[in-house]
């Protein structure tokens, strides 16, 4: 539970982060500049995230076992959530970000744990109690209050809107297959990071850029845009170290709990918003009723407690 909520924290500092590098130029200096934003900064996001993870992995010494890992049905399954968590998915958080806002682009997309439960309760056999579902759409009621702050400037609904179901259905998926494929002792969580943000690069790289011919502009990014990239570097290394942890809780306590858990990226992104960007038109109080009910409740949405008497007694 603690790498649950650990992958929210780090994934609300990685949304601030990235909303920031999406209102730098030249992500914002013509109408085709904007249109290919979405696109451009998450192949680039990817990429290095990817690096990260090959860092890290490095470091553990895991990397001898990547090839075995790739030969593997679960290994293959991976890559095929990476396409599906990658450039749907990251496709649609950007979006989402993009267009209405670090803090509401969080919120919006953080449906994605119902969807994702009702799919480990078909798929994975994930039994959820009831109070636990109340929790959940308790939470989810608290991200829609979030939603609609009357502060809060949202330039287009409808591509936050489709951005937002493209982010909860892919990863609500992708969730779903990293759960069953973490549980082959060949792919461990991280070497299954690796995988996925290796493959969603090359799908964005190979695939998405020339279809929508964004190769050209992608090149122009890295030439004297000052601090772009980097800032876009740091938010993937936030995404790297918030994915492991996402990883982790998934591979421990399973799909449904750990994104319940990680659902709480989109109150955490509001609040280091207020702490560190001294945004203050956030504190009003939905926003601040809204946070604490999707923190609290979120929590409790992935809290087992008849397994946590079970091991309490144990413990006596």
């Amino acid at each position: 539970m603690i790498a649950g909520i650990l992958a929210g924290i780090t994934w609300a500092i990685e949304t601030i982060v990235l909303g920031i590098a999406l209102a730098m130029s030249p992500f914002v200096s013509t109408e085709k500049a904007i249109f290919l934003a979405p696109f451009i900064s998450t192949f680039i996001h990817d990429a290095f995230s990817a690096i990260w993870s090959l860092i890290f992995n490095a470091c553990r010494g895991n990397l001898p076992k990547l090839i075995k890992a790739l030969k593997t049905k679960s290994g293959k399954f991976v890559a095929l959530a990476a396409i599906i968590g990658g450039p749907v998915g990251m496709t649609g958080y950007v979006l989402s970000v993009a267009n209405m806002g670090a803090s509401i682009g969080a919120v919006a997309s953080a449906v994605f744990p119902a969807i994702g439960a009702v799919l480990a309760y078909f798929f994975l056999k994930e039994k959820m109690q009831w109070y636990r579902w109340v929790f959940l759409i308790l939470s989810l009621a608290g991200v829609y209050g979030l939603s609609y702050s009357p502060e809060l400037n949202i330039s287009n609904f409808l591509l936050g809107i489709v951005g937002t179901f493209m982010c909860s259905f892919g990863w609500g998926i992708e969730a779903v297959i990293i759960a069953k494929c973490v549980q082959d002792n060949a792919v461990t969580d991280e070497l299954a990071l690796l995988i996925r943000q290796t493959t969603s690069a090359l799908i964005y790289g190979v695939v998405i850029l020339p279809i929508v011919q964004g190769w050209g502009f992608t090149v122009s990014v890295f030439i004297d845009t000052g601090w772009l990239i980097p800032t876009i570097a740091i938010a993937a290394l936030f995404a790297t170290a918030s994915y492991l942890f996402y990883y982790r809780a998934i591979s421990q306590i399973g799909a449904s709990k750990a994104m319940a858990l990680n659902v709480s990226y989109s109150a955490w992104a509001v609040i280091i918003s207020i702490i560190f960007l001294k945004d203050m038109s956030l504190l009003n109080p939905i926003t601040i009723i809204c946070t604490i009910a999707v923190l609290v409740f979120g929590i409790f949405a992935a809290a087992d407690y008849k397994e946590l008497v079970k091991k309490a007694k144990q413990s006596e």
